[in-house]
């Protein structure tokens, strides 16, 4: 853990990631400060790029996108300027969630979200296999989702 963060830091970010809407009284209630300091402790926090945003927590099946697929790529070649070209263009596709480069088997991980599996084959027809130094994919289809959490653990202070 950052030494440059203190137990109130990491109270502020805990709260925050439950609840980003919360009003700064209600945040510095929560963390035992005034509003002042706890104002002074976000911005700090936002000002730094520790806290790089705030967004809604949307229900892909209310927006008829709740078919997960995590894709397996690998590359033809895995140049400096083959997975630049590659990180640069799937950047641009609006279906992948998530795009991890790894070690192992295979040189990158996607996660994709369509609204049905002809979705999928479009995208992945149409977009993912036209990406510079694809060589290979492999699907996998989601069947249920156990655990998909977005909090970052920041320490054990509770």
């Amino acid at each position: 853990m950052n030494k440059e963060f203190d137990v109130i830091d990491l109270r502020i970010m805990a709260e925050l990631q439950k609840d980003g809407r919360m009003s700064i009284v209600e945040l510095a209630n929560r963390v035992h400060l005034t509003k002042t300091p706890c104002t002074e402790r976000v911005r700090r926090l936002e000002r730094s790029g520790v806290i790089k945003g705030y967004c809604a927590d949307l229900d892909p099946v209310a927006l008829g996108v709740d078919r997960l697929v995590i894709v397996h790529v690998t590359l033809s070649q895995t140049s400096d300027n083959a997975m630049e070209k590659f990180n640069t263009a799937i950047k641009r596709i609006p279906e992948v969630q998530a795009c991890y480069m790894l070690a192992g088997q295979f040189d990158y991980m996607l996660k994709i979200r369509t609204s049905s599996i002809d979705h999928y084959r479009n995208v992945l027809g149409d977009k993912i296999g036209k990406l510079p130094e694809v060589r290979q994919t492999h699907s996998y289809v989601a069947i249920e989702i156990v655990k998909d959490e977005k909090i970052i653990p920041v320490g054990n202070y509770l």
